[in-house]
């Protein structure tokens, strides 16, 4: 065989090597442990306490507006009264 093949062929190989090897890798799964199913938990309950701040803080942004809006309309419309 000549260079080049050998080349090739040692290529090929260690792909095929490398194929099997991250096959083999993907499929071993595993149970979670305790530790990190209370982790996983503690996270959930994490973004549940962010997700609630979180939309207090827009209904209190949406009011405010809402206050800022009638305010508005009220200078607005007592404007419109003193113009006449």
């Amino acid at each position: 065989m000549t260079r080049t093949t050998h080349r090739l062929l040692a290529t090929l190989l260690a792909g095929a090597f490398a194929t099997a090897a991250t096959a083999s890798i993907a499929q071993t799964t595993t149970e979670p442990t305790h530790a990190e199913k209370k982790a996983a938990k503690k996270q959930a309950d994490a973004d549940k306490d962010a997700n609630v701040a979180q939309a207090k803080a827009d209904k209190k942004k949406t009011e405010s507006q809402s206050e800022a809006n009638e305010a508005a309309a009220d200078a607005k419309l007592k404007s419109a009264k003193k113009a006449d």
